[in-house]
């Protein structure tokens, strides 16, 4: 499973970037005006030039209609070919807009998908990646990740080459259900992917090295 930060915090992407971890980043307009950022296109290209070559970038559109939909997707896919992947609506115009966009190789990034029915529309329609919200759906007493596995016992049994980013992700366990269930990706926020990495007997044994070594008088020059 790989890992895509959700965020537009440009030195959160630069961290995550830095451990070699992160294959990608999804973005949203919610995330862009938090990270007090005025130019979409700016930020997109900044954000492309610190990740590795070609990785994805979701740039999710804000128009209604298919027409502009699509306008919206063009547009985006302009300021980074090689990484921009368009983010659209899990709705009638989303995916009649993938269609559209799919005629100049554009690919999509299905947003907010809340049913495995949902994903084998979106499947059909031709999207790249599928994202199911399972923190939002456990909000409301739903079992989101039983949704995620659904949709990716459906994808393996009819050959579906869409790929399930397991999205709204509220903690790390989250991402260990994730992978064991078979998602593709898992999008996260950076205190996340802090979290995944911390442990306390880490921080301990790493503490009594160093203790250790200070009493030893040794050195390594």
């Amino acid at each position: 499973m790989r890992i895509f930060l959700d965020t537009a915090v440009i030195e959160e992407i630069k961290k995550g970037a830095a451990m070699g971890v992160v294959h990608g980043v999804t973005t949203n307009p919610t995330l862009v005006a938090r990270a007090g950022h005025k130019d979409y296109k700016a930020v997109v290209r900044e954000i492309a030039a610190i990740l590795p070559e070609a990785a994805p970038i979701s740039v999710e559109v804000v128009s209604e209609t298919v027409a502009d939909m699509v306008a919206d997707g063009k547009r985006f896919y302009a300021w980074a070919p090689d990484n921009v992947i368009v983010k659209l609506p899990t709705n009638a115009e989303g995916l009649q807009a993938t269609r559209e966009l799919a005629k100049d190789g554009i690919q999509v990034n299905m947003t907010l998908c809340f049913s495995a029915n949902q994903a084998l529309l979106a499947a059909h329609a031709g999207v790249t990646y599928i994202s199911p919200f399972l923190g939002r759906l456990d909000d409301i007493g739903h079992d989101g990740m039983q949704v995620v596995k659904d949709i990716i016992e459906i994808y393996d049994m009819y050959g579906f080459a869409t790929e399930v980013i397991a999205a709204s992700i509220r903690h790390p366990l989250h991402c260990i259900a994730a992978a064991k269930a078979g998602a593709h990706i898992a999008t996260i926020p950076f205190k996340i992917l802090e979290q995944m990495l911390k442990h306390p007997l880490t921080d301990k044994g790493i503490e009594q090295f160093a203790e250790d070594w200070a009493k030893s008088g040794a050195t390594n020059t």
